[in-house]
């Protein structure tokens, strides 16, 4: 149960985040920032594509992970590239109704055309400002978590 933005209170089961990225000091960001919201949430972390391809099938050492109700991504992984994964998630039907928003430094505008052809939900760069980045983070938290209707399966 959580308090919405009118101080009604709301029951709600944890939101479950997938965080796909290999930084370290954007993963402690990410997650700080999340931690101050008032949603209850749950966010995995994996750091490069074939971990992230394996939680999503629940594949060993993943066999228990939950389902997320939205995919952080970033486009430079190592093994396999967000870029793949993120064709890989958008084409098994099993998958292609997580939300996945790619969450990335390239500024390159193949690659934000690549990613919306792919069926990415959404293409944010992330700012190189700390403060810009919190806030970044916060916007995103409140419009996936608060704002948007999310299927559930």
């Amino acid at each position: 149960m959580y308090a919405n933005r009118y101080g009604a209170l709301v029951m709600q089961n944890r939101f479950e985040i997938l965080l796909i990225e290999d930084c370290a000091a954007d993963i402690r960001l990410i997650c700080d920032a999340m931690s101050t919201g008032v949603m209850p949430k749950n966010i995995s972390v994996v750091t490069n594509g074939e971990d992230a391809l394996r939680y999503l099938e629940r594949a060993e050492p993943y066999c228990q992970a939950p389902e997320p109700d939205v995919i952080l991504l970033d486009l430079n992984l190592p093994r396999i590239d967000g870029r793949q994964l993120l064709e890989k998630i958008k084409s098994d039907r099993r998958l292609r109704h997580i939300p996945v928003v790619i969450l990335t430094t390239s500024n390159a505008e193949a690659d934000v055309q690549n990613c919306y052809e792919k069926h990415a939900n959404c293409y944010l760069r992330k700012p190189s400002n700390l403060d810009e980045f919190l806030d970044l983070i916060w916007q995103l938290e409140n419009y996936w978590l608060n704002l948007v209707a999310l299927p559930t399966l």
